[in-house]
């Protein structure tokens, strides 16, 4: 397959998935990698008025899942496990995250991400491993 179509298929899987209609992100793929924006609203906030770190993670997730997924093209892959590191608040703005993948075996996916505030300024770090799951890659969830 085209790694183009590919990654474009990605994108459009991961638009249709309904938990994205309420955190409403930009996600781009490409050869191992992803990026992935995510506008902030107060309703991400937790009691002290910052982003909880459930944004946090759904963005690392997110993008360290897609730089992974981005070199499987049969099977969709499954978060194994996950680390996040959250290294200071972000009140406003716009969340920007980036994964890469840095380790692919056959049954073994690892890769890691960075969140950054609109400033540019590093906020959280995550590392996910994956592995391929029994689900393919097809229009019924979306890959079209």
């Amino acid at each position: 397959m085209d790694p183009e179509a590919h990654f474009r298929k990605l994108e459009r899987m991961y638009q249709q998935a309904p938990i994205n209609a309420y955190f409403q992100p930009q996600l781009h793929v490409s050869e191992r990698q992803a990026t992935l924006t995510i506008p902030i609203r107060p309703e991400f906030f937790h009691a002290a008025s910052a982003v909880h770190g459930a944004v946090y993670f759904k963005a690392l997730d997110d993008v360290t899942f897609f730089a992974a997924q981005s070199v499987e093209t049969r099977f969709f892959i499954v978060t194994v496990s996950f680390t996040l590191y959250f290294l200071r608040p972000v009140t406003s703005g716009v969340l920007k995250a980036r994964g890469r993948l840095v380790h692919h075996a056959p049954r073994l996916l690892v890769a890691e991400g960075e969140l950054y505030d609109e400033r540019n300024r590093l906020i959280g770090r995550g590392s996910g491993t994956f592995m391929p799951s029994k689900i393919l890659l097809s229009s019924e969830i979306g890959y079209q």
